[in-house]
């Protein structure tokens, strides 16, 4: 999956590539070349006392160390320019594949996780492509090429290479082993500390009120706790690893030293030709040393790329059609539900089952029940938040299957039942419907969601700060500002799934009563739990589990409906019913 992922990303920086990975031989060229130079100078120049040859073998080292330092420079340039950008396209392809989800794909996964996975894995997987085009590709060639500049110095020594080098991969290898499991665990506890952190910080007010600080902190404790003996593990083994390196390369030096001096004492190798070989060695354990830092990195991100594979890989079950059918404009706003079935996926119930429903323009059609009756997933087909498992949706004479998404949004305004504002200002929120309304357009979709008198009374007016989802205001200001924002786009077609709830009874009939002259060429389907916000539909429909078991007006199911009575009279009076 990772190498997968880089050669889809990294494809558009193929010269960024290209130019880390020649640099980084040429420095590594460069590197192996010195120590034999340095070689020559101590056994030809300094031992004949030739200092014309000291100079010019110098200024020759001189001229390499420089290359190499341009070079290092440069490679990491590229390197960084290629990581850098990688992490930037993948995070904006994680990012446009999960908007394509519908609400399943998203319940499926969970909003914590696909937070860390959008960030801290593609860190992972970042850092490791930066490590790579800067360490790397340096690594095996300096490793490969610092035994065969080794051997050319004196293959005598070559039995200790050996027996140093298959050792050094035996106990790499036994540690990667024992890391890679622990990484997996440790992103899945990142996961788990997210989604508690999320929790308590949109929850703190349910926290604060039922004095629930305590245990909300031992659950954070627990969740943290996790993390910190997963991260500790994982430490363990990796301070384990390097003393292991430095113990096994620093007795292979001391025997290069040994077995060296006495090469040296019987005429069979020259001072300069070990020290270079001690220089070798030392480049052979800057290898490895590098190579172990990868072997931490690269299951990690081994890890995390399969984490991120698994959202990119993951099909929306709300699929945009190959070939989009346009609107039918004698249609316009005609909303229609033909036998629609809705279940999830493995239940052995649906939750909706035999829906059929009629909404033409100029009417207001309400949908009643008692909770868990499938009164907001029947108004989720609409927008395609999932798609009906059976029967039809059709808006405009068009199943919403086969209309352009963009185009069955455009056409829809909706109020969910949990209204979100975003970050920004009033005025950035009610143009979310239409990001070119002018303060005008603006204050009149307040105006009509009864919102206008306490956004004049906000400091700043339309440019009043609002905080992350809505928190800064009271519920009914939240339902009124995401009603104005449905307001201002002017859609064909109405969608408010209990969106009046929070209101007080005047407002909510100023706000109904407001409605009238802005929705007259629209289709508005309403959800509701009150009674009062309902009577008047044009119609009525009642359902109970998953399925309509009347429709008519008020005053037809008060007296046909059992059901409907029920509803009403747990509510009002049978005075005021008939009122």
């Amino acid at each position: 999956m990772l190498a997968r992922l880089l050669r889809a990303y990294l494809r558009p920086y193929r010269r960024a590539v290209v130019a880390a990975i020649a640099l980084q031989l040429v420095q590594t060229i460069a590197t192996l070349y010195l120590p034999s130079l340095n070689a020559h100078i101590i056994d030809d120049g300094i031992a004949a006392g030739d200092t014309a040859f000291i100079l010019r073998e110098g200024g020759i080292m001189l001229a390499v160390s420089l290359l190499q330092v341009v070079c290092a420079i440069a490679a990491v340039y590229f390197g960084a320019t290629a990581a850098m950008a990688l992490g930037r396209d993948l995070r904006a392809g994680l990012f446009t594949h999960v908007q394509t989800f519908s609400a399943r794909e998203v319940g499926q996964f969970g909003a914590p996780t696909l937070i860390t996975r959008t960030t801290n894995d593609v860190q992972q997987i970042q850092m490791v492509v930066l490590l790579t085009f800067t360490v790397m590709v340096m690594a095996p060639i300096m490793l490969v090429g610092g035994v065969i500049m080794a051997l050319q110095e004196d293959v005598g020594l070559s039995a200790v290479l050996l027996v140093a080098v298959p050792v050094l991969g035996v106990v790499i290898g036994f540690v990667v082993a024992r890391m890679v499991p622990q990484f997996r665990v440790m992103q899945k506890r990142i996961d788990t500390i997210n989604r508690v952190l999320r929790e308590q910080i949109t929850g703190i007010r349910v926290i604060r009120a039922f004095v629930r600080e305590r245990q909300e902190g031992r659950r954070f404790a627990d969740a943290n706790t996790a993390l910190f003996d997963t991260s500790l593990r994982v430490g363990k083994i990796m301070a384990l690893m390097f003393p292991l390196v430095m113990l096994i390369m620093n007795a292979t030096s001391v025997a290069v030293l040994w077995f060296g001096a006495g090469r040296i004492d019987t005429g069979q190798m020259q001072v300069g030709s070990l020290v270079a070989y001690l220089s070798y060695i030392a480049y052979i354990l800057m290898a490895v040393m590098m190579s172990t830092m990868m072997f931490i990195m690269v299951p990690r991100a081994v890890v995390s790329a399969e984490r991120v594979g698994e959202v990119l890989d993951a099909r929306t079950s709300v699929e945009p059609p190959a070939r989009p059918v346009p609107l039918v404009p004698a249609e316009r706003g005609r909303l229609r539900l033909r036998d629609v079935e809705f279940r999830y996926p493995g239940a052995e119930h649906p939750v909706l089952h035999g829906i059929d429903l009629d909404a033409r323009p100029g009417q207001t059609t309400a949908v009643i029940g008692s909770t868990g009756a499938g009164k907001t997933t029947l108004l989720g087909l609409v927008p395609r938040l999932f798609d009906a498992t059976g029967g039809s949706v059709t808006v405009g004479g068009v199943d919403v299957r086969d209309l352009d998404p963009e185009q069955l949004w455009s056409a829809i305004g909706l109020v969910p039942q949990k209204p979100y504002l975003f970050t920004g200002t009033v005025g950035s929120n009610v143009r979310y419907g239409k990001p070119d309304a002018t303060d005008e357009e603006v204050w009149h979709a307040l105006e009509v969601a009864q919102a206008r008198d306490f956004v004049e009374e906000m400091p700043g007016g339309l440019d009043a700060p609002v905080a992350q989802g809505g928190s800064n205001v009271s519920g009914g200001q939240r339902q009124r500002l995401a009603i104005a924002r449905a307001v201002i786009r002017r859609p064909q077609i109405y969608l408010f799934d209990d969106s009046f709830s929070a209101l007080d009874f005047a407002t909510d009939a100023a706000l109904r009563a407001a409605l009238v002259p802005v929705t007259r060429d629209a289709t508005v389907l309403i959800v509701a739990q009150r009674v009062a916000t309902i009577r008047h539909a044009d119609e009525i429909v009642v359902m109970e589990g998953g399925a309509i078991v009347a429709r008519g007006t008020h005053e037809g199911l008060l007296e046909t409906s059992e059901t409907y009575r029920e509803i009403v009279y747990s509510q009002i009076s049978e005075e005021e019913a008939a009122a």
